[in-house]
C-alpha cells in the first residue's frame, strides 16, 4: 500500500483519568477525523500499569504526556516522529513541544486573585513527578515583580519519596500557620488544590475568608465535588491535542520539529466559591463590587452602583483606582467581557446570545469592546480556541 495513502498509526501516551488528558485526546481525535482517520492507540500500559509502548506495536508517530525518563527513552528508541504535550520533559531534542503557556497561565490566576483584593499571596505543589517546577516559576516571578509577598512550600524531601496523609497534613498545616492571613493561593493542579482545602477544613482554617484557593489547572469532578467549590484555570487541553496532533502530522510528512515550543494559552478562570472573597478593607469598595459582580449582567451603569452605594461618584472613582487601577465602568466592562470569554469557550452559545447573556445591547457592541480588550474579535477567539 502507498504509505502516502494508508491510514497511519499513532500512538497516544496521555492518561484517561482526569478532564484534562480526556479533552487532549479529544482534540487529537478531532483532527484525526479530519485529516485520515488514523488509527489511534489510546493510553496503553505496560504489566505494571505504567503508560508504554507495546513492545510489538510498529506506528507512524507518537504523542506523549511524558511522565519518566523510562518512557521518553522507550518512545524515542522507536526512531518515529514524536511530539510531547507537557512540560514535565519538554524541550528533548528531536521531540515537538505543545504545551500550556505557563506565562499566560500564571497572568490569569494572578489577575483574578488581584482583582480581589488580595496583597499576599503563596503557591502550594507538593514535591511530585507528575508536574514541572516550571509550573510555578512564571507564578512566583509575576508576583514578586509586582512587590507583593509570595510564599512557596517547601517541605524539605525530595521527589519520589512517600508520605502518609497525617504527615502530609502536618506539614502543610504548619505551613499554613505561618502565612500571614488573607492570603490567596495558586495551586499547581486541582488535586493539590482539593488536598489544601481538606487540610484547610481539618486546621479549622475558613475557605475562602482566611485562605482562597485557585487551581492551575480544572478536573471537573475535583473542583465541583470539593468543599468549597474549586476556582481553577480553564486550560485548552482540547486544543493542545488538536495543534499537537496537526504537528505530528507535519512531521510525518518529513517535516523537521520546531525548534521552540508551541504554547497554547488557557481559556480562563472558572470562579468558585473557593476564591468568592474581597480582601479589601474598605467596605465602600466591596460593597460596590459586590454589586457589579451580581448585576453587571443587566446593562447597569455607574449612576446604578451609586443607587446602592451612596457616595460621591468622585469618591467612589478614587477609590477604585486607588484598590483596582481602574474605574467603575471599565469594572463593569472587565466583569461583562471576562464572562463572554468564558461563555465563548465553553459553550456553543451564538455571538449574540453572548452578547444579551453578558450584558451588552447588542451582538456588534459586544464584538468592538471584545476586540479592544482582547485584541481579536469572538468568532476569532472561538476559532482559535478549537482550531477544528
Amino acid at each position: 500500500m502507498d504509505p502516502r495513502t494508508r491510514s497511519r498509526q499513532v500512538a497516544v501516551l496521555v492518561e484517561t483519568d482526569d478532564s484534562w488528558g480526556c479533552s487532549v485526546i479529544r482534540g487529537i481525535a478531532d483532527y484525526s477525523q479530519n485529516h485520515g482517520h488514523w488509527n489511534l492507540l489510546i493510553d496503553p500500559k505496560d504489566h505494571e500499569q505504567r503508560s508504554a509502548l507495546p513492545d510489538l506495536w510498529t506506528g507512524d508517530g507518537v504523542i506523549a504526556r511524558f511522565g519518566n525518563r523510562l518512557q521518553v527513552d522507550q518512545v524515542r528508541g522507536r526512531r518515529v516522529p514524536v511530539v510531547n504535550v507537557d512540560t514535565l520533559f519538554e524541550g528533548l531534542a528531536g521531540v515537538c513541544d505543545v504545551v500550556t503557556d505557563d506565562l499566560e497561565r500564571a497572568q490569569l490566576a494572578f489577575n483574578h486573585l488581584r482583582d480581589r483584593g488580595f496583597e499576599k499571596f503563596a503557591y502550594f505543589a507538593p514535591p511530585s513527578q507528575r508536574y514541572s517546577p516550571k509550573r510555578g516559576a512564571e507564578f512566583l516571578q509575576l508576583v514578586r515583580g509586582a512587590g507583593l509577598e509570595c510564599h512557596e512550600y517547601k517541605p524539605g524531601y525530595r521527589v519520589g519519596r512517600k508520605l502518609g496523609w497525617e504527615e502530609q497534613q502536618r506539614r502543610v498545616s504548619r505551613w499554613l500557620a505561618s502565612l500571614a492571613r488573607p492570603v490567596a493561593i495558586l495551586t499547581v493542579d486541582a488535586h493539590r488544590g482539593r488536598q489544601l482545602a481538606e487540610i484547610c477544613h481539618m486546621s479549622g482554617i475558613r475557605v475562602p475568608d482566611q485562605v482562597a484557593i485557585l487551581a492551575g489547572d480544572t478536573d471537573d469532578l475535583m473542583c465541583e465535588v470539593c468543599t468549597p467549590p474549586l476556582s481553577s484555570v480553564a486550560l485548552a487541553g482540547r486544543r493542545i491535542g488538536y495543534e499537537a496532533a496537526a504537528a505530528l502530522d507535519r512531521m510525518m510528512h518529513g517535516e523537521a520539529p520546531p525548534k521552540q515550543p508551541i504554547k497554547i494559552p488557557p481559556h480562563g478562570v472558572i470562579s468558585r466559591q473557593s476564591t468568592d472573597i474581597l480582601a479589601i478593607d474598605d467596605d465602600t469598595v466591596v460593597r460596590a463590587l459586590r454589586f457589579i459582580q451580581q448585576r453587571a449582567f443587566q446593562d447597569i451603569v455607574v449612576k446604578d452602583i451609586l443607587h446602592e452605594v451612596p457616595v460621591s461618584r468622585r469618591s467612589l472613582e478614587i477609590q477604585f483606582r486607588r484598590y483596582l487601577g481602574r474605574s467603575p465602568a471599565e469594572e463593569i466592562r472587565r466583569v461583562r467581557l471576562e464572562k463572554g470569554r468564558e461563555l465563548l469557550a465553553r459553550t456553543d452559545m451564538s455571538i449574540g446570545e453572548i452578547a444579551s447573556a453578558c450584558g451588552f445591547a447588542n451582538g456588534t457592541r459586544f464584538g468592538v469592546a471584545f476586540r479592544k480588550r482582547f485584541g481579536k474579535t469572538p468568532l476569532a477567539y472561538r476559532k482559535q480556541l478549537t482550531r477544528s
